[in-house]
Parts: C-alpha cells; sequence; structure tokens
C-alpha cells in the first residue's frame, strides 16, 4: 500500500501544473496532495470517493479538489480486464494556493480568488451547463507558453468563480488533518470495500483489514468517514447500480441489483430511493428524458 500523501512534481519555471495522463485506468489508493487540483475526465468511468463521500464519473466531467483533500478516482471493474483493454484519459491542472500563488492571492485585486479558494476547500463538480467554458479555459491554459499560462490561469478561475455559486461541495467534511498512518488505514479500508462490494462482506472481514475487533472498527469508521460501514457499503452499491441503470446494454433492475450485492430486490429498491431520492424505475426515466 502506497502512502497518502503524494509530491505533485514541479517544475522549477512553472507556478501551475498541467497534466495529461492516459492509462489503463486511474491510480486505484486513497491519497492526497497540498495541491488544489481540477481533473476533467476526457475518457473513463468510475466512482470518486471524496473524504467521505462518493461520486459516480464518466467522460466530460469536471471535479475541483480543495488542497490536501483525501480522494480517490475509482475505475470501474472493466478498466483492470487485462483481456479487454480500456483506457482513461484526463487532464489535471495542479495549484498550491499556499505556495508561490500565495503573494498573487495578497493582491486586492485577487481577494475574490483567494476567498473562493478557501471557501470550496471541500472541492465541486462543476454543472453541465458550465462544462464548455471551463474546458475551453483549461484547453487554452494547457496549450499557452510561460506568461500567457499564468494569465489563463486566472480567468480559468475567475470562471470556476462564476460556477460556484450553483454548486454543492463534493463532502460535507476534510480529513486533512489524519496522519499518513490513519490515511494509509483508511485507504486499505476503502480499496477492500470497493473490491468486494458486490458480494457479502461481514462486518468481521471488514474489521480485520482494519486489524480492530468489529466493535472498534465500527467506532473508527463512523469518527473517520462520518457514515457507518453499511451506510457507505450501500451507497457504493447504489452508484454502481445507477451506472449500469444509464448503460446501453442495461439488464434487469432485478439484475442490476443482485449484481450490486444487494440480497432481494425490496431492500434495493428502499436502499436505492433512501440515497438518490427516486426509485430505480424513475431514475432511468428521468436519465432517459435528460438525454433525448
Amino acid at each position: 500500500m502506497k502512502t497518502l500523501q503524494f509530491t505533485i512534481p514541479v517544475a522549477p519555471d512553472r507556478t501551475v501544473i498541467v497534466q495529461e495522463d492516459c492509462m489503463s485506468h486511474f491510480y486505484p489508493h486513497l491519497h492526497r496532495h497540498q495541491e488544489a487540483q481540477l481533473m476533467w475526465i476526457l475518457e473513463g468511468k468510475g466512482t470518486l470517493i471524496v473524504d467521505n463521500s462518493m461520486h459516480a464519473f464518466r467522460e466530460n466531467d469536471i471535479f475541483l479538489l480543495g488542497a490536501n483533500q483525501s480522494h480517490v478516482f475509482k475505475s470501474n471493474a472493466d478498466y483492470f480486464d487485462e483481456h479487454h483493454p480500456k483506457q482513461v484519459r484526463s487532464i489535471s491542472v495542479f495549484f498550491d494556493p499556499n505556495g508561490k500563488l500565495a503573494s498573487l492571492f495578497h493582491l486586492p485585486e485577487c481577494y475574490m480568488l483567494k476567498n473562493f479558494v478557501k471557501d470550496h476547500a471541500n472541492g465541486f463538480k462543476v454543472p453541465p451547463e458550465y462544462i464548455k467554458e471551463v474546458s475551453r479555459r483549461v484547453l487554452r491554459l494547457k496549450n499557452a507558453g510561460q506568461m500567457d499560462q499564468l494569465m489563463h490561469f486566472f480567468y480559468l478561475l475567475r470562471s470556476l468563480y462564476n460556477v460556484s455559486k450553483a454548486i454543492m461541495p463534493l463532502s460535507g467534511g476534510k480529513n486533512s488533518a489524519i496522519s499518513e498512518n490513519e490515511g494509509i488505514r483508511i485507504g486499505s479500508i476503502y480499496n477492500f470495500i470497493s473490491r468486494n462490494f458486490t458480494k457479502p462482506i461481514t462486518l468481521e472481514e471488514v474489521a480485520d483489514q482494519a486489524n480492530l475487533t468489529p466493535q472498534a472498527f465500527c467506532r473508527y469508521f463512523k469518527k473517520h468517514t462520518g457514515n457507518t460501514f453499511v451506510a457507505f457499503l450501500n451507497e457504493m452499491r447504489v452508484h454502481e447500480a445507477c451506472k449500469k441503470l444509464t448503460h446501453q446494454k442495461c439488464e434487469s433492475i432485478s439484475g442490476v441489483a443482485y449484481n450490486c450485492g444487494f440480497n432481494s430486490i425490496t431492500n434495493f429498491n428502499r436502499v436505492f430511493k433512501s440515497v438518490i431520492g427516486n426509485s430505480p424505475k424513475e431514475y432511468m426515466v428521468n436519465f432517459q428524458r435528460n438525454i433525448q
């Protein structure tokens, strides 16, 4: 298990880092870094786990992650199938608001942007109606020369500032105060659940991943994630069900339920509605209506 804290390589002649990645799947372990990150998914589907929350992601989604916000973009299981190779692609913009940019953010003209970064330390997902504008800014930043790059970065921040008036944070709290060892332990728990959520998972099995008794694990998990283990597991299963229900080759609702780890269609419908707010059938109808 790799360490939680990442160090993003920073070129000596760059204040903002633009990184384009193309690989078989996204990095699969929970991690964090001192830089804030804007990530544009060009190819790939999966689940974003950020602090104590989960969000499905797909092509053309854009997320802003706060500095030192624990996260992992978990690719769907089929991206790990070596017999049917797929790829993911993304463009990320990394910037450290407390590093070289700090002096610029303290200029009176930049107070608005400084407060924007501070007020959105829990990140957000860019709404669909703003994707075109934000992605255009990201491409201009990526293709700009040295001096122009910094100017385009501030234009990008201004666009995000306008977006932020109509969003909800990615998570309800930050886990940045946890130690590296605790982060590794939490990451190990997340990874175990994400690999096994389609099968029955006992409390004893997941507690063993943290070297804790079941009772101690329940207290530990609630403290560090804000969720009970059962609620977290159900949410992960529901997010996977959402992806399957909106797939072109969607199986029956009952088939989705059982393949996502639920042991009865009644329980699936109840949990799905408690997490999403609609029944599975209503969710499918709304999705089809929105894409027409």
